[in-house]
């Protein structure tokens, strides 16, 4: 079964589906109000919603809403090449000849003679490729707008890269030691510019920490994340049970609430 699965799908029923999908935004560019409306500037919004969206899915691991998520990008992505068309500046035939002429260009480990020894390799040769293509720095291809949290991955794991890293993790907790005692020195001092700067050097070794760990640091924090909203919600439950509001609560008997909801939170994972 694994097998059929992963069989080359019929180029002719890819090609009819795909040749559809250009054709339903190609008609609702033209016939409908709201589509007509769009720009690169009012979608963009919208595709980065679409984006955490589908990221929601995969965290979920739910591949039904993956596939629904997959399709909406899809479109997204045909819409931009509609405009891209109407504005002169590509179509849809140059934005898939560029992708595909890059992907052989930067795996000539695949397409060509060079030999790799791993994935770390791989990666290696692909900024070369990419600064030998007249990128001012590897960083080039880190985009501004990403979240804080995964740009800091991003950076790291170019620095690697270019071979700018540390060889173990033991360094790398040191230097996380390190900038949280610079944390607690500007703490002590009430210095707030010094307080911000040495909070996000913590934060940065702490991401650089996961990277060795090979933990996804924006995956463990949301993990937190929702793990702090169950038990918060529990606690809520277990308050309203005992007709009691969180805001008439002092801290001490919400700690006691929490304990109560974090045990049974952790009996019902185990159940």
């Amino acid at each position: 079964m694994k097998d059929e699965a992963l069989a080359p799908e019929p180029v002719a029923a890819l090609t009819q589906k795909f040749q559809d999908l250009v054709r339903i935004m190609d008609e609702l560019r033209e016939k409908c109000p709201w589509d007509q409306g769009q720009t690169i500037h009012t979608l963009r919004s919208m595709t980065i919603e679409e984006t955490y969206e589908l990221a929601g899915a995969i965290d979920a691991q739910n591949w039904t809403e993956i596939k629904e998520e997959l399709g909406d990008l899809f479109l997204h992505l045909l819409f931009y090449t509609r405009i891209g068309r109407e504005n002169g500046a590509f179509n849809l035939t140059e934005v898939l000849a560029g992708i595909a002429d890059k992907m052989i260009l930067r795996h000539p480990h695949i397409y060509g003679d060079t030999v790799v020894k791993d994935a770390d390799e791989v990666k290696r040769n692909w900024q070369k490729i990419k600064l030998q293509e007249g990128k001012a720095s590897i960083f080039s291809g880190v985009p501004t707008a990403l979240p804080a949290v995964v740009k800091a991955i991003r950076i790291q794991e170019k620095a690697r890269q270019a071979g700018f890293d540390w060889d173990q993790k033991e360094p790398v907790f040191e230097k996380v030691q390190e900038e949280l005692g610079e944390l607690q020195e500007a703490v002590n001092a009430d210095i707030q510019d010094q307080m911000e700067e040495e909070l996000g050097d913590s934060l940065f070794s702490l991401i650089n920490y996961a990277r060795f760990l090979k933990v996804d640091a924006e995956t463990a924090l949301e993990k937190t994340n929702q793990k702090f909203m169950a038990r918060f919600m529990q606690m809520e439950k277990l308050a309203a049970a005992s007709g009691k509001t969180m805001t008439g609560m002092d801290l001490q008997e919400m700690d006691l609430y929490w304990n109560q909801a974090k045990k049974l939170l952790q009996a019902a994972k185990t159940s």
